[in-house]
């Protein structure tokens, strides 16, 4: 389940104009969180991710089903039903809850290491197309802010220095 400030945080997002995947990478963000205070384990960094996504769109993110093909069918019929629970505003059954985190605590916490989220970072950006790349980053400017792309750009400036 969510914290409210997580929630508060993808609404923000969400009232900033951003992608529902940037709203959804709060919930992402805040499951890596409980791994590494070590409230529960995952088998693998996609399933810290998978399981952020999921309570994204039972919080009523806006997020778009897998396409056929690129995922399981089952995993394309969960997405479905979460982002209908989340139209639906259901609350999650506290049986089912606390038996998922149950399950949770006996897996290990080493997918939410740096390492393990640069990996899976990197793999999948390697599975995009470099239009794909130059789109998102397109967005991501619009979105950022005067500020935001000061910042942006310092930060670049600096690691061309480095190099």
């Amino acid at each position: 389940m969510p914290d409210k400030k997580t929630i508060q945080r993808a609404q923000r997002d969400k009232q900033a104009g951003k992608a529902p995947g940037t709203q959804a990478g709060e919930f992402v963000r805040d499951e890596i969180d409980k791994i590494r205070k070590g409230e529960h384990g995952v088998r693998n960094t996609k399933q810290a991710i998978a399981i952020g996504l999921s309570e994204a769109r039972r919080a009523g993110v806006e997020l778009k089903v897998p396409k056929k093909g690129t995922v399981s069918e089952k995993t394309r019929e969960n997405a479905k039903r979460e982002s209908e629970k989340g139209r639906k505003h259901e609350p999650i059954s506290a049986t089912r809850s606390k038996a998922t985190v149950k399950a949770l605590k006996k897996e290990s916490g080493e997918a939410a290491s740096p390492q393990a989220l640069s990996q899976q970072a990197r793999s999948a950006a390697r599975q995009r197309t470099a239009s794909d790349r130059s789109a998102a980053a397109r967005q991501a400017a619009k979105t950022k802010g005067a500020g935001g792309r000061q910042a942006a750009a310092k930060k670049a400036a600096r690691t061309r220095a480095s190099r």
